[in-house]
């Protein structure tokens, strides 16, 4: 396979950024990871490996560890933001003072920026500009099956073709296959709202229910990701895809998931800050709830199951009158 030479720096050093980071690496290119805290920084470097997120998976020899966020930009011609969604937009208005012309932006970061419902690519438009080349890299993936390389697949979803291939084929090998794409939009939708999905999946198997609730919750869970992506302008074919439906099932079907695990605890009745505490990282979906469910209502578009994971969040619904009131809507034709 003819790689493009490329040089990257990924910024966040969670499970998924690491793993991200491993996987080029293991593809040749030279990587810098950039942790926020120079302890962490340092601690990786001396144990060649994430012992907070990913322990016992050791680094290539080609991924550097640093926390000084100029020198990472500098050497890298390709940025790769993997933070977490409240820190997308103020980690972009930190590295736009260090871009050039050679740099471009992708992110690998799910969900919606807090009170202003922004998607990525909104943020991103407005911090840096319509002169830099922008992509989204999503899909179905567990960082710790990437790290581990089991086989897996994403799409990188960008306006600039040129771009998304050289994304994808950066990415790509023999056990990890990258598919390109335009609909940034669909994508990032597909990307955040599984994550509300997820919590409440994990709800109804904390209360107990069967395979039977988590089939239909995914079904209505992909019909409310489309209805809002296709309102904002994404593509209904995207939803069937790697980004909707193959990130939905995996985050709704599995205990890798703090989304899903974070609402089994939510179902099982235990307290939210602790739920949180125990899971040890962000829950994504806790904050997209709320900012899907603001979307749904501005752009008038049905999403009941989303509603109720809202409301319970944050209008202390119990779990099993949220499960109440889905099942006491009205009936009508499901397509």
């Amino acid at each position: 396979m003819n790689r493009p030479p490329l040089s990257f720096a990924v910024l966040g050093a969670g499970s998924w950024g690491t793993a991200l980071a491993m996987l080029l690496a293991d593809n040749g290119y030279p990587v810098h990871l950039w942790a926020h805290h120079e302890q962490h920084a340092e601690a990786m470097n001396q144990q060649r490996s994430n012992e907070r997120f990913l322990p016992g998976i050791a680094f290539p020899a080609n991924l550097q560890v640093s926390a000084d966020l100029e020198k990472l930009i500098a050497q890298a011609d390709t940025i790769l933001v993997v933070v977490p969604s409240h820190a997308f937009r103020q980690t972009l208005v930190a590295i736009k003072p260090l871009l050039n012309k050679r740099h471009r932006i992708a992110w690998g970061t799910k969900g919606l920026e807090p009170d202003s419902q922004k998607l990525c690519h909104q943020q991103a438009v407005e911090v840096l500009g319509n002169d830099i080349a922008l992509a989204v890299v999503s899909g179905p993936t567990f960082a710790k099956e990437v790290a581990m390389k089991q086989p897996g697949a994403v799409t990188v979803a960008s306006s600039d073709n040129h771009f998304a291939r050289e994304m994808a084929l950066a990415l790509h090998n023999d056990h990890f296959r990258a598919y390109t794409g335009e609909d940034i939009i669909g994508v990032e939708i597909g990307g955040a709202v599984k994550n509300v999905m997820a919590i409440a999946a994990g709800v109804a198997d904390g209360l107990g229910f069967g395979a039977n609730t988590r089939a239909a919750l995914i079904a209505r869970g992909l019909a409310e990701v489309s209805r809002l992506g296709v309102a904002l302008g994404g593509q209904q074919e995207t939803f069937i895809g790697l980004t909707g439906l193959g990130d939905l099932v995996l985050t709704c079907t599995d205990n890798q998931s703090r989304n899903r695990r974070f609402g089994i605890a939510m179902g099982k009745g235990e307290n939210r800050e602790q739920a949180i505490t125990d899971i040890g990282q962000v829950v994504e979906g806790i904050n997209t709830a709320k900012e899907v469910y603001g979307l749904a209502q501005q752009h008038h578009v049905d999403m009941p199951i989303t509603e109720q994971v809202y409301k319970v969040l944050y209008e202390n619904l119990s779990p099993q009158e949220a499960v109440l009131n889905l099942f006491n809507r009205e009936p009508k034709p499901e397509i």
